[in-house]
């Protein structure tokens, strides 16, 4: 890796020694062969290969077989290989990250045409996973007046036929759930505002923090109390048994991008002294009591993933060695997927925005935590997206802003990498159609 990819003005990894990284696969299919994690092998890179100036972990041009692993290219993993997570299979390693769309426009939480035909026209274009976008387990935890819910029971039929929709087409429906505290009753397109706190005559309203502590120029939270922390750990659960019933087959709980859960995680954000405050184990208190609230309530077959930012690009707040530490623990709890972003917690911050610049954190968690991950932000490019899975920087990689460009992407993927048309995600109606 380049010098510029290593470090950062707030952030050196050059001490996290990126080039000489184990690579790590997730099987497929078949027993587990690490104690580790379900489904993990581990495989160290070839260092010598470093030194003739090969690279870790692959075969030389020509060959078909790398001498380490013993592994034909042909068998490698790659971003139409299935993955599985609990008793889900996956179909590709091609995923739709939740990405807002404000588009509940009635303002009561319901998805509506739109976001099935938004959702659905990605599980046709061939996504493995579609993320549902964040969901608010309360009302006052909706990050705009036009973000959709599952807080009250009568949201639940209007996010089914866009879950059956979504299944139909061959992919697998999830579903992210958030409370936005200090970030939440902000404008967006619908509503004006925009990058502005709604006044409560326009729809919005008093916001919460683990501290009261604004995000920018929004207005100031009101801190919560620890009745009201427990509340809110009930409604993430509560949340969760609702997906369920509309028939999501995966939940994410966003702990990332300076929501509620990151920011009892973050010291910048955190200045509580009671214990969900202080150390690391007082600030990841909130999430881990999440996590296992949500795991109590969903099926022991459904997979659990958590989003997370592994820093906020901040001296001094959030960052990757932590990140591990609570990657960690998650798995203890629960988690099968950590789904790695960066940044969103602090306002104001350099964030060294280019190609791939998330991935290294992806793989590290991956590596020293031990555990499934997934990589985002600014993969574009087929051959980009399955050089970062067959080398074992992530198990998945999300697909967002091209996404919304190009709903069918993992299709013009296949044909970039030379998957038949017989073997990509076509919907029948649609092969004659191929590339």
């Amino acid at each position: 890796m380049d010098s510029d990819t290593l470090t950062h003005e707030n952030f050196d990894f050059r001490g996290f020694d990126v080039p000489e990284l184990k690579a790590v696969t997730l099987a497929a299919s078949g027993p587990n062969t690490d104690d580790s994690a379900p489904g993990i092998t581990l495989e160290h890179s070839d260092k010598a290969g470093k030194k003739s100036g090969g690279k870790a972990g692959r075969a030389k041009k020509g060959k078909n077989v790398s001498k380490e692993t013993g592994k034909s290219k042909k068998n490698r993993v790659g971003l139409f290989t299935p993955m599985g997570l609990r008793d889900v299979t996956v179909r590709n390693r091609i995923w739709l990250p939740p990405m807002c769309t404000y588009s509940a426009f009635a303002r009561d939480g319901k998805p509506t045409p739109f976001h099935y035909q938004h959702y659905v026209s990605r599980a046709f274009g061939g996504f493995g996973l579609i993320i549902a976008e964040a969901t608010a387990v309360a009302p006052e935890g909706r990050i705009s007046p036009c973000d959709v819910g599952l807080w009250e029971d009568g949201q639940i039929d209007a996010w089914r036929w866009i879950v059956d929709g979504i299944r139909n087409a061959g992919a697998v429906p999830a579903i992210q759930l958030n409370h936005a505290d200090r970030k939440a009753s902000t404008g967006c397109f619908a509503v004006g505002y925009e990058g502005q706190s709604v006044p409560e005559e326009a729809g919005g309203w008093p916001t919460v923090a683990p501290s009261a502590i604004a995000f920018g120029g929004l207005n100031k939270p009101r801190e919560l109390s620890v009745d009201e922390i427990h509340g809110i750990v009930g409604a993430f659960a509560a949340a969760a048994g609702r997906a369920v019933s509309a028939g999501f087959q995966a939940i994410e709980i966003h702990a990332a991008h300076g929501y509620l859960i990151s920011e009892f995680l973050d010291p910048l954000s955190n200045e509580r002294t009671d214990e969900y405050g202080g150390d690391l184990q007082g600030r990841a208190r909130f999430l881990l009591e999440v996590v296992d609230a949500v795991r109590a309530t969903i099926p022991e077959s459904m997979p659990l993933l958590v989003r997370i930012s592994a820093t906020d690009w901040a001296a001094g707040g959030w960052d990757l060695d932590q990140t591990i530490v609570v990657s960690k623990l998650l798995k203890e709890h629960g988690v099968d997927l950590v789904d790695v972003s960066t940044g969103g917690i602090m306002a104001g911050v350099s964030i060294p925005v280019k190609s791939n610049y998330q991935v290294p954190f992806a793989e590290q968690v991956r590596v020293k935590a031990e555990i499934p991950t997934t990589a985002v932000g600014l993969i574009t490019k087929p051959k980009q997206a399955d050089k970062i899975v067959s080398r074992g920087e992530a198990d998945a990689v999300e697909i967002g802003r091209a996404a919304l460009r190009d709903p069918y992407w993992p299709l013009r993927a296949a044909n970039k990498l030379g998957i038949p048309a017989t073997e990509a995600p076509y919907q029948p109606q649609y092969i004659r159609g191929a590339y």
